[in-house]
This record gives C-alpha cells, structure tokens and sequence, in this order.
C-alpha cells in the first residue's frame, strides 16, 4: 500500500498543461491520512489503456449510482473480469465497493500520479 503520494514534478506539471493529466480536488476523508480534504492530485486518464489496475493503485472513478461523482480510492483486487473492489483508506469515513460493489472498468476515469503543486 502506498503510504505516501509524491508531489508532481515539473515533468508531471508539463503533461498537465499538455493536457496529459486531470487535476482533481480530493473532497471527504475516505482517504486519510494520505490525502486530506483540499488536495488537489494529478490523474493519468490514459494508465489503463492497455493494463488493468493493480492492487494499491490509487485511481480516480466515476460513483456507479451517483454518476456525477468521481471517487478517490485504492484497488483492493481486481477480478477475472476487470472490475476493481476500490476501499478507501480510512474505511470508517468511506464510501466504496463495500456499499455499492465492484466498478467495471469504463468506470476507471484513471490513475492518481501524484498531488499537485
């Protein structure tokens, strides 16, 4: 599990204003103590064209009842399918795969690189 998120370089900062990367205000404490309410992280929507997620990736995901919502959360496991069983790191104050299930995968909007700034 990563326990810490590194800050974005100047390389990850250059493919955001090359519009290689998302930036995305973490709101909730579903992943404290990594990440607090206010953060802002770098998003790689393009991580998994060609490979799954991985257990411990951090990714970005759209809520699957709520379809406004985009979720932080880490891969628990993924199935022989490739739906993701994303937990929060702070299960107590998380909304996950717990209450709503496993996420396919066009619901996987991409991987947190790292916090912006």
């Amino acid at each position: 599990m990563t326990t810490r998120l590194p800050k974005s370089n100047t390389a990850e900062l250059l493919r955001w204003l090359f519009r290689r990367r998302r930036r995305l205000r973490v709101t909730g404490d579903s992943m404290l103590p990594l990440l607090q309410p206010g953060d802002e992280v770098l998003v790689d929507p393009r991580a998994y064209r060609e490979r799954q997620p991985a257990p411990g990736d951090l990714v970005v995901a759209r809520h699957p009842y709520q379809t406004g919502i985009k979720l932080v959360k880490r891969v628990k496991n993924v199935d022989d399918h490739g739906r993701c069983l994303l937990i929060g790191d702070n299960p107590l104050y998380s909304s996950d795969s717990r209450s709503f299930g496993r996420i396919a995968p066009e619901n996987i909007l991409g991987r947190v690189t790292s916090r912006f700034g």
